[in-house]
């Protein structure tokens, strides 16, 4: 308790000696703070009042860092010239705005211009379409008039022309029975093809008694065809049939000639093996006969 009362009594003391010192002695109340003031030299009346005195060169400057003797000279210049060039962009601000208006203004009149000029043009181009279409309605009407006029014309026509060869062909030879019609003594032909109506009874006659000597004359010869063909086809069964015996004696004499030459072998192959016995017994053994006598 008592150090605490002591620290709180030693705390104050020094505050009261702090707020002393904060108060009473402060630097400049000191005698000799004019001899050390930082802001001494900015303190004294310098012996330059303008820059343009003419008594002073560059070598008689007093002061060199920051002064400036016509600093509100030149804030009210600057403040003239930040407020004109303010009033500049406004100006130019509400002119922009102005022109903006301006041209927004004549896109608007250039718009409603061009469309009333379109809606003149489709009203100007429908209408044109209309007498077109009508021109074209009237002129295919008028065409197909005349096309039906010229078909009936030329149907009248056709029927005259059709009516006046049916009467000519009537009363012409084309179309009679007269064979005499179809006879020119001093043509190169005797018979008028154009006129020819088909031959006659006489005609047809003479035409079939040909054609029945031709169908015999035809029968003759196949007759004669079939004849020669069983003649080569016995003649080619006789020649198959000697073929075939020829063939069995060829057959038989291979036969006898293979049994004969067995015969022959046989024999051989006998009289070889008496020589190699003769051989073998007597020849190389130096037994001879006479010597065993």
């Amino acid at each position: 308790m008592l150090e605490k009362e002591e620290a709180e009594r030693t705390r104050r003391l020094a505050r009261k000696v702090q707020d002393f010192r904060e108060q009473k002695q402060q630097n400049k109340s000191r005698r000799e703070f004019d001899l050390w003031d930082p802001n001494q030299l900015w303190k004294g009346f310098p012996g330059l009042h303008s820059n343009n005195d003419p008594y002073c060169g560059l070598a008689s400057m007093q002061c060199f860092s920051g002064e400036d003797l016509e600093k509100a000279t030149c804030l009210r210049m600057q403040q003239e010239q930040f407020r004109c060039s303010l009033e500049k962009q406004i100006q130019e601000r509400q002119q922009a705005r102005i022109d903006e208006m301006y041209i927004d203004d004549l896109h608007d009149k250039l718009r409603l211009a061009m469309e009333t000029r379109a809606a003149q043009l489709a009203k100007l181009e429908e209408s044109c379409r209309i007498s077109m279409r009508c021109a074209m309605a009237n002129a295919n009407k008028a065409q197909a008039a005349e096309m039906a006029e010229q078909r009936c014309h030329e149907y009248r026509r056709e029927q005259e022309a059709n009516l006046k060869e049916i009467q000519n062909q009537i009363k012409s030879d084309l179309l009679s029975e007269k064979p005499q019609v179809t006879q020119y003594s001093g043509a190169p032909c005797p018979v008028l093809p154009h006129r020819w109506k088909g031959m006659t009874a006489e005609q047809r006659a003479v035409i079939r008694k040909a054609q029945e000597a031709q169908r015999h004359e035809k029968e003759a010869q196949r007759q004669a065809e079939q004849a020669r063909d069983a003649e080569w086809e016995s003649q080619a069964k006789c020649l198959a049939q000697a073929a075939m015996e020829l063939e069995e004696q060829e057959r038989e004499l291979c036969a006898e000639f293979r049994r004969g030459l067995g015969s022959f072998n046989q024999q051989l192959a006998s009289e070889q093996r008496a020589h190699q016995n003769y051989l073998n017994s007597i020849i190389y053994t130096n037994q001879y006969p006479h010597l065993r006598a």
